[in-house]
């Protein structure tokens, strides 16, 4: 069947709010946090449900998994969670066989550390931008197994790609098994040259685990093109799933042995089976999951038309608000995906304590939700451009801060 075309792209900005549940009366910046789940996707997953609920046996233990010891299904069509996961797969240069559905990217980082058989002196490479919930899980599995994390420094500001590869190699030792990379940091928002620097891995006999909670959707990605072995990533964030809602896929030869922490019914066969059946569970998330491609496609032009056009107002953004304060961005536009950095001037503080009071007064002040972080010895807002968002929305940003900084 060939695929509808996608929609011309629509007038991006404030005027498609509706199309979310979003409360119109806040200036919201944060789509990268947490995601904002659209109507219609909403809507597909409570289909779903409603399906489910009309014969929920035959829905969970036939239709939504096959597996060798479950009452037969009732025709020969691929089991639903294979069927998504083959849909959202084709968005990703990748194979439906290749990938599973997780709860979130942290789920699958999991699912890899704790599948590996590390021995004491073994060392998990992480990078100083990296998730704080993924460094934790890596110091979990450090401390059962007798592997110790070493921290790889990117420099920053003025990142480049090719000081990002040189920063890791750096830090690779004889002793280093795996390296866990960001495709998109979280609380600086580089897009990091992840294919040079698993390339990088691979030289050195380094696997990589890739943790790209904020790629799909965000950027263009072939997966398999990157050249690592798992790759992580929330579908919640910028694909529109519903939240909850991640994959983990694994190269062909790095599939054997890997199951999810929870161990079920699916254990023992394929790996995809492992991870599709964990136990009963509401799965409409996952289901519903392509409609949230399909709605960037009906509502917002397409995915590439939406990245092309969130990408130009994140980098207009980082341009824009740090010349209002004389400063420069992080990064080269190469490197900014659909966040932008905003550096604020030393008047607002710099560390975690005068982050939170900024962000705090932002969001109970002035009704805008912006992440503040501290790093580099200095504040800095990440705003998430997203079809809802325009101009007008960083007139409202700018504007607060001016006035901050006149109370300061």
């Amino acid at each position: 069947m060939t695929p509808e075309p996608a929609a011309p792209a629509p007038a991006y900005g404030r005027h498609l709010l509706p199309l979310w549940w979003l409360d119109s009366d806040i200036t919201y910046l944060n789509h990268g946090t947490v995601g904002a789940t659209p109507r219609a996707v909403l809507q597909a997953q409570d289909q779903w449900r409603q399906r489910i609920e009309r014969q929920p046996a035959r829905a969970l233990l036939r239709e939504l998994v096959h597996l060798p010891h479950r009452p037969k299904p009732a025709d020969d069509d691929p089991a639903l969670l294979r069927q998504a996961a083959a849909a959202l797969a084709a968005h990703m240069g990748a194979r439906g066989e290749d990938l599973v559905f997780v709860d979130n990217a942290t789920s699958g980082v999991n699912a890899v550390l704790r599948s590996l058989r590390f021995e004491p002196g073994d060392e998990i490479v992480l990078l100083d931008h990296g998730y704080g919930a993924m460094q934790r899980v890596a110091q979990h599995v450090g401390t059962l197994t007798g592997a110790t994390t070493r921290i790889a420094t990117l420099p920053y500001p003025a990142v480049t790609p090719e000081g990002c590869v040189a920063a890791l190699q750096a830090a690779l030792t004889p002793r280093t098994r795996l390296a866990l990379l960001d495709h998109i940091t979280s609380e600086s928002a580089l897009v990091l040259p992840l294919q040079a620097m698993a390339a990088a891995c691979r030289a050195a006999g380094v696997a990589v685990l890739a943790d790209g909670a904020h790629a799909p959707g965000a950027i263009e990605l072939d997966i398999p093109a990157l050249g690592v072995d798992w790759y992580a990533a929330n579908l919640h964030k910028w694909a529109f799933a519903p939240r909850g809602t991640g994959i983990l896929w694994a190269a062909p030869a790095r599939q054997a042995g890997l199951h999810p922490p929870v161990i079920s019914w699916g254990y023992g066969g394929r790996w995809d089976q492992a991870f599709d059946w964990t136990g009963t569970r509401d799965p409409s998330g996952w289901l519903a999951a392509p409609a949230g491609w399909a709605f960037m496609d009906h509502h917002l032009g397409g995915a590439r038309a939406l990245r092309e056009r969130n990408h130009a107002l994140a980098w207009a953004a980082s341009q824009r608000l740090a010349a209002r304060w004389g400063l420069a961005p992080a990064a080269p536009q190469a490197m900014v995906g659909t966040m932008g950095m905003v550096p604020l001037p030393p008047a607002l503080g710099g560390d975690a304590d005068a982050a939170r009071r900024l962000q705090d007064w932002l969001l109970f002040e002035r009704r805008i939700e912006c992440p503040v972080l501290p790093r580099a010895g200095q504040l800095w807002l990440r705003v998430s451009a997203q079809a809802y968002v325009d101009e007008g929305d960083l007139d409202t940003l700018e504007r607060a801060i001016v006035q901050r900084l006149g109370q300061s």
